[in-house]
């Protein structure tokens, strides 16, 4: 692990059960916003501190899954809010032109519920299928259900992964690590077909 990762660790190790529930719930929300924030090893590991009895499991699921939900949803609502102002300007246009934006409504339309669903389990497009959800004007519960269904099934595994970890934390952890690389090079691989669709359909 990092050294900020394991001075995480001991810290939360000594912390009262509030302040676990507050630092996973921000850690599960903020991946939203910032992507490279190694969020699932940090929920690992409140479920491994849940599993010694440190905090109530299903106590630090709820927190893990509402803030996660709730952050997806805060750049949903800012898509929507902003978004078709911002691709009708000077700077939008030259992120997405607007037969683009045409493409990416007509292609949530068909989509999205099953898109929304599968983003929630792959790293990058956990922050960015949200925003063009909102930019698209795809209906909240059409985009809230599938996204809430996914951050529960993940986030239910990793903290039980982590609740009955006991003694094995750096395995575990070696493990989600190894699973997580391959789930970014599948976010890699989607994320160049979007690329060659950008630039194609330019």
């Amino acid at each position: 692990m990092s050294g900020w990762i394991e001075y995480l660790v001991e810290w939360l190790s000594a912390a009262p059960a509030g302040v676990i529930f507050l630092t996973l719930g921000l850690a599960a929300a903020l991946e939203n916003i910032v992507p490279p924030i190694p969020a699932d090893v940090v929920v690992l590991f409140g479920g491994m501190l849940a599993g010694q009895g440190a905090a109530n499991l299903w106590l630090v699921f709820a927190a893990v899954w509402i803030c996660n939900v709730a952050g997806a949803l805060l750049v949903y609502f800012f898509g929507r809010r902003y978004g078709s102002s911002f691709f009708d300007g000077r700077w939008g246009r030259l992120v997405l032109k607007p037969q683009q934006l045409r493409q990416l409504d007509d292609f949530y339309r068909r989509y999205g519920v099953r898109v929304i669903f599968v983003s929630r389990f792959l790293p990058m497009f956990r922050a960015v299928v949200p925003v063009f959800a909102g930019v698209a004007r795809v209906g909240f519960w059409r985009t809230a259900v599938p996204m809430a269904a996914a951050s529960a099934l993940w986030y239910g595994f990793i903290l039980y992964l982590g609740a009955a970890a006991g003694r094995n934390w750096q395995e575990i952890v070696q493990t989600l690590s190894a699973a997580g690389r391959w789930l970014w090079l599948a976010a890699l691989a989607l994320g160049a077909g979007v690329g060659w669709w950008w630039w194609r359909s330019r």
